[in-house]
């Protein structure tokens, strides 16, 4: 399969396969991948997910504009907003994302990593948002999440020049939390992923959602969210659960009830 998803433990890992394009996307990539994101969002059993690409090249290279040239989609289509929808294009999931990137991110590589949640990289990635070096724009959330998530200079050198970067420039930027030899990649991904894992499943979702929806939302409307959800978490078993855990002493079983 071109999109490889397996779950263990709580933990569902997506793996762009497609080395030999350095794990560009074409239609049947984002088709699969939207498959496997709206997997995770509905799968009560996943608790994180781990995204990374095949091989030692690349996370993702963006689309592969050899499937696109030419393939103008009907304008119909272009008001279809709920089809197909990916985790950079709008789809909501509120269970926590780990990038693993393992070489080249760049182009819609780069806005998905934009819309993860962690990301841990080799100390060899190499960075890009270059579309307009090519004549277009990062779209799938590009142009949005990258002033959202960088300071604003820094945001624009990278969306309107589009020159790539390097792993330690990444992290000096806050883009990536840890840089990481290729061979540690994996097990520092997991390692993040089992921690939220280990989390109460109900708080780490509403908690991502109540931060996420903080950036369209007034400071007063995001209060008022935070007591409703916190007095609907009030009712939950896992809210139980940790408090007779931390009178015990012992490690909570949380459930996500």
């Amino acid at each position: 399969m071109p999109i490889d998803f397996h779950v263990d433990g709580g933990i569902a890992t997506i793996t762009i396969n497609r080395p030999e394009r350095r794990n560009a996307l074409d239609i049947e990539h984002y088709e699969l991948l939207s498959r496997a994101w709206q997997t995770v969002r509905d799968d009560d059993g996943i608790r994180v997910a781990i995204i990374t690409g095949a091989g030692d090249q690349a996370f993702c290279a963006g689309a592969d504009l050899k499937s696109f040239v030419g393939a103008k989609p009907q304008l119909s289509a272009l008001m279809r907003t709920q089809s197909q929808q990916l985790l950079n294009r709008g789809l909501e999931v509120w269970k926590p994302v780990v990038a693993a990137v393992n070489g080249y991110c760049l182009g819609g590589g780069m806005t998905l990593l934009l819309a993860t949640d962690l990301r841990v990289c080799t100390d060899a990635a190499t960075f890009a948002l270059s579309e307009v070096q090519r004549g277009v724009f990062p779209a799938n959330g590009g142009t949005q999440r990258v002033v959202q998530q960088l300071p604003h200079a820094i945001a624009m050198e990278m969306l309107l020049i589009g020159d790539r970067f390097d792993a330690a420039t990444a992290q000096r930027w806050g883009l990536v939390n840890r840089v990481v030899p290729a061979s540690a990649l994996m097990e520092a991904a997991r390692e993040y992923a089992s921690r939220l894992a280990a989390n109460a499943p109900l708080a780490v979702q509403m908690a991502k959602e109540l931060a996420l929806r903080s950036r369209d939302s007034d400071l007063a409307t995001g209060l008022r969210m935070e007591q409703v959800f916190l007095r609907i978490l009030q009712e939950s078993d896992d809210v139980r659960e940790g408090t007779h855990a931390f009178a015990e002493r012992r490690v909570p079983r949380f459930e996500g009830h």
